[in-house]
């Protein structure tokens, strides 16, 4: 990489997260003095663009830094020559999430973004796009970077390490970055002193152990679990108390998306109730976005809002150029990111996708060897995989007998009847943004 100039080029500009990612991007301007960052956008998504891009451009002349902002709807020319590509898109917007969380409650399975029928049909429209973007990334810019947010953010590495000849890929998640902060707000310290060796899958992964300054604190953090109002670190998952005997027993530090695995019933009755009343997390979705786009357009606006952190994704951009910056410096720190496995978690595939504390090298992610995941959560852990493997598959081949199979095995699925019932009202929801199953 070049001193004069550093480019990064963001697909899906025009995010509500665009703000954070920004901010992140001034905090960290000292250790990664970025010139360029190209915003794009697809035609649906323009208003927003503009109105974002207009933000992001008041933000960095507050800051007074010279980097130049690009608006732009042709993606080939914001990734020429980029040094790092992040991606937080989603195909068919809000709209389509919507469909992917209301449809399996009519047949009693649980409507969620990335867990289930909706992280299926989320990964089936979003692969073909990311292998897309990354055969362009090989004309345009073969040495870059490519940092994704997109959800399901496990499966959508799985199918880029699986099929495309892209070797710098990194997923990113904020769970784990909102599992270290709530801990540190838990214990009251400093976010910078708290460490924890993570092993597992994106939305699936654990906590081994935890330090402060290099002494464990796991026996301490496990007691303050065991109380309800602890349970939960992600602003769209309430908190619903673990049974003290089973986080005892587990003895590890399990992620807010174990709720839907381990409180299956639970979510399931409480997604239907929401449903019914404010709408699903889509629905409120949409309105907290109209209403941070309102707040986006006012001239006067030059910072990121605090009412970002209500939407799901609070840190995400942080961990987002920390991890970027960390590349860029050779710093040799420690992030949970989505990479291949290698052996650094004994139980599932070595060329697999896996989110695991790592050591950041300008080389890229180096796992740290895990061991493997606790036996009571191994089954578990190997059936989601299994899962985002099938899934990933099908999405590249557009074979229908693949999506139902891999609905099937999900285990928030309860029979085969039910997964093909629901891949087939989901297909034809979502026909506009499944090409391969149709054409």
């Amino acid at each position: 990489m070049t001193n004069h100039s550093l480019k990064v080029a963001t697909i899906g500009g025009g995010s509500s997260y665009t703000p954070e990612l920004i901010e992140g991007f001034i905090k960290r301007y000292e250790e990664f003095p970025l010139t360029e960052i190209w915003l794009v956008d697809i035609e649906e998504g323009k208003e927003k663009l503009d109105i974002v891009g207009n933000l992001a451009k008041r933000m960095i002349k507050k800051a007074g830094l010279p980097i130049d902002v690009h608006l732009t709807l042709d993606r080939k020319a914001a990734l020429k020559n980029a040094d790092f590509v992040t991606t937080q898109f989603r195909v068919g917007l809000l709209a389509a999430r919507a469909k992917d969380e209301r449809i399996p409650l009519k047949y009693g399975v649980l409507g969620q973004e990335t867990n289930g029928p909706g992280g299926l049909f989320k990964g089936l429209r979003t692969i073909p796009v990311i292998l897309e973007i990354c055969k362009e990334m090989e004309e345009l810019c073969p040495n870059a970077w490519l940092i994704n947010f997109t959800n399901p953010a496990g499966m959508v590495t799985e199918a880029v390490l699986r099929y495309s000849n892209i070797n710098r890929v990194i997923g990113l998640c904020n769970v784990p970055i909102g599992m270290e902060m709530g801990i540190a707000k838990l214990l009251n310290v400093d976010h910078s002193r708290v460490r924890i060796d993570f092993a597992g899958l994106n939305h699936m992964v654990y906590g081994l152990e935890v330090y402060i300054d290099g002494v464990s604190v796991k026996k301490e953090v496990m007691e303050k679990l065991t109380n309800p109002e602890n349970s939960s670190f992600v602003k769209n998952i309430e908190g619903m108390g673990w049974e003290p005997e089973f986080i005892r027993a587990l003895h590890a530090i399990t992620c807010p998306y174990h709720m839907y695995y381990y409180k299956s019933k639970d979510m399931l009755d409480k997604a239907m109730e929401s449903a019914n009343n404010e709408g699903t997390r889509a629905e409120v979705v949409q309105k907290l976005e109209e209403e941070l786009f309102e707040l986006y357009k006012d001239e006067n606006l030059n910072i990121k809002p605090p009412q970002l952190e209500e939407r799901g994704g609070a840190y995400y951009s942080d961990a987002a150029v920390r991890l970027i910056t960390s590349i860029y410096t050779d710093k040799r720190d420690i992030q949970p990111v989505n990479t291949r496995n290698y052996g650094a978690i004994a139980s599932l595939p070595a060329e697999s996708a896996v989110e695991v504390s790592c050591v950041i090298t300008k080389d890229g992610p180096i796992p740290l060897a895990m061991g493997d995941i606790p036996v009571a959560a191994r089954g578990l852990v190997q059936q989601i995989k299994s899962f985002e493997r099938i899934a990933a598959e099908a999405a590249v081949t557009g074979n229908y007998d693949q999506a139902v199979l891999a609905l099937t095995i999900h285990p928030l699925t309860p029979s085969d009847t039910i997964a093909k019932q629901i891949v087939d009202e989901m297909m034809e929801a979502h026909k506009a943004h499944l090409p391969q199953f149709f054409n």
